[in-house]
C-alpha cells in the first residue's frame, strides 16, 4: 500500500545479538565475560562523593581527566589516546574512521560477530580469514590486499593469543591500511601491540575497562594510537556525537586508572583461576585451546555443547553456546570466582557421570 513507501528506505541489517543478562535469585553468570570481582575501591569513593547537581551540566567532551590518567599510565601523549563508550562505540568509531576502501576489510572467520555486523552497516566490503585446525589466527592470511585489517588478541571467543612477533608480521605486511588489534582480554595473557606504535603509524591498538578493571556498566573504551590516527578519529566522532561519555564513567575510568595494585591483584585471581579451571576441566573430559584471555572455550568428547548448556541454564549456571558452523560443538564458559567455578565442576561432574 502506498502509505507504507517507506519502508523501501529503512536500513536493514542483521543485528548483533549480546549475551543473555539473567536476573533473580541464585545463579552463577558466566555468559558474557564480565570480571567476577568488584572494581577498585576508588571507583566506589569517587562515585560516592559525586556531587549530584554535578549532573546538570555537560561533560566534558573530551574525557580530559580520563585521557590523562590513560596517557600517564601507558607513557603516551594526550594526542595518542581516545576514549569512547566501551571498546564497541570505540571500534565502531574506527570502522567509521578508517575503513573507507574499495577493497575488503580481513578479520577472521571465528571471532568477535561485532566485525561483520559494522562491515555491514557503514557498506564496508569484508573477507573472513578462516582460522587453522587450532582454532589459531594465521598471520599469513592476512598477506593480501585489503582495505583494513582488524582482529582481537586474545582472540573471542577461542581465547587463543597471537604472539607479538606474529602481530607485528602482520603490521609488517600491512602498512598503507590501518591495522585495529582489538586488545579487550590482553591483561590476561600476552604481549600488548602498544609496544609497537612508535614503529607503525598505521597501528591502533583498542582496550576496555569492561573486563580486566570490573566496569562494564560503565562504558568505557579507549583507543590508542598515533596522533594522526586519534585526531581522525576524534573529528568523526565530533562530526556525530561530541557528549559521548558520561561524568560519572570519566571519574571513575580516572580512579580505576589509577589503582593500578587493585587491577594487578585482580587480574592475577582470575589467572590463577583460569589454570586450575583448565585443569578441572581436563579432568572432566573437555578440551579446549589454551586461553589467554578470562574464559575458556570447551567442548566435550561425548556430551554436545547446547544439550550441555541446555543443562547448565536449567541449573541456573549460564554460559555462552554459539550455534555457528565451526562453534557449534563448544561453549564459552567465563572465569568466576573460585566459589563460582566449584560450582560448575560439581554440576558438570554429576551431570557427565550421570550419562555414562
Amino acid at each position: 500500500m502506498s502509505f507504507r513507501n517507506w519502508e523501501k528506505n529503512i536500513r536493514r541489517v542483521t543485528p548483533y545479538v549480546p549475551g543473555e543478562q539473567p536476573h533473580g535469585g541464585r545463579l552463577i553468570k558466566l555468559n558474557t565475560n564480565e570480571n567476577p570481582y568488584p572494581p577498585s575501591p576508588g571507583v566506589r569513593e569517587v562515585l560516592k562523593a559525586m556531587d549530584p547537581d554535578m549532573l546538570r551540566k555537560y561533560p566534558d567532551p573530551a574525557a580530559s581527566a580520563l585521557v590523562r590518567a590513560l596517557a600517564g599510565c601507558y607513557g603516551l601523549k594526550l594526542e595518542q589516546v581516545f576514549v569512547g563508550v566501551g571498546s564497541d562505540d570505540v571500534l565502531g568509531m574506527a570502522f567509521l574512521t578508517f575503513f573507507n576502501s574499495d577493497l575488503p576489510v580481513l578479520f577472521p572467520d571465528v571471532t568477535y560477530s561485532f566485525y561483520p555486523v559494522w562491515a555491514e552497516l557503514f557498506g564496508i566490503p569484508y573477507e573472513t580469514c578462516p582460522l587453522d585446525a587450532d582454532l589459531a589466527i594465521d598471520p599469513r592470511d592476512y598477506d593480501r590486499a585489503n582495505g583494513g585489517v582488524v582482529f582481537p588478541n586474545p582472540n573471542a571467543p577461542t581465547g587463543c593469543q597471537l604472539p607479538l612477533g606474529q602481530v607485528e608480521d602482520i603490521l609488517r605486511h600491512n602498512q598503507d591500511v590501518v591495522v585495529i588489534v582489538d586488545e579487550a582480554y590482553i591483561d590476561f595473557g600476552g604481549q600488548s601491540a602498544r609496544s609497537l606504535l612508535d614503529r607503525y603509524e598505521n597501528l591502533l591498538v583498542v582496550q576496555t575497562f569492561s573486563k580486566s578493571r570490573s566496569m562494564a556498566g560503565m562504558r568505557i573504551g579507549f583507543a590508542l594510537g598515533s596522533p594522526e590516527l586519534i585526531k581522525a578519529m576524534q573529528d568523526v566522532k565530533y562530526s556525530y556525537n561530541s557528549y559521548t561519555m558520561n561524568l560519572p564513567s570519566i571519574l571513575a575510568g580516572e580512579a580505576a586508572v589509577k589503582d593500578e595494585e587493585y587491577f594487578r591483584e585482580t587480574v592475577d585471581k582470575i589467572i590463577a583461576t583460569r589454570e586450575n579451571a583448565k585443569k578441572r576441566l581436563a579432568d572432566l573430559g573437555f578440551t579446549f585451546p589454551d586461553s589467554q584471555a578470562n574464559f575458556l572455550f570447551i567442548r566435550h568428547r561425548e556430551a554436545g555443547a547446547k544439550e550441555l548448556y541446555e543443562a547448565l541454564r536449567a541449573a541456573q549456571i549460564y554460559v555462552r553456546y554459539f550455534s555457528g558452523p565451526r562453534v557449534k560443538d563448544y561453549l564459552r564458559v567465563t572465569i568466576g570466582t573460585d566459589e563460582e567455578m566449584e560450582e560448575l565442576y560439581r554440576f558438570l561432574g554429576r551431570y557427565l557421570s550421570g550419562r555414562v
